[in-house]
């Protein structure tokens, strides 16, 4: 079964988490013992569309425009869930990403990957 929602429920239905407000850090507390699993976290720029002879087209110094404005907020994914919005700074030289508004009130639909 690879869609989550087919899964059979084992034991009791779990607790309806109120994630409004501080509901956020209370859900995290609720989901303690989920922690330790990993996740991947990733931060869409932009997308663009072309056609495959426009890639083959693609050398040194080309520029792709990309369909977001330069000062939007980038899309914060969790395992491909989108989860919030934010902005790039700079951490010792690194990107970083500071986070401007949580999407989601459900954090907790983010997937968790299977992997092999």
């Amino acid at each position: 079964m690879s869609d989550m929602s087919e899964a059979p429920m084992l034991g009791a239905p779990a607790e309806a988490v109120d994630l409004s407000g501080n509901g956020l850090h209370e859900a995290a507390n609720h989901y303690r013992f989920l922690a330790d699993i990993p996740v991947r976290l990733s931060v869409e720029v932009g997308s663009a569309s072309l056609r495959l002879a426009e890639i083959m087209e693609l050398a040194e110094g080309s520029v792709v425009e990309l369909d977001r404005q330069a000062n939007e907020l980038l899309d914060i994914n969790v395992n491909g869930t989108l989860v919030a919005r934010g902005e790039v700074v700079t951490v010792d030289g690194r990107f970083g990403i500071r986070v401007a508004e949580v999407v989601t009130k459900n954090v907790g639909q983010a997937r968790v990957e299977r992997r092999v």
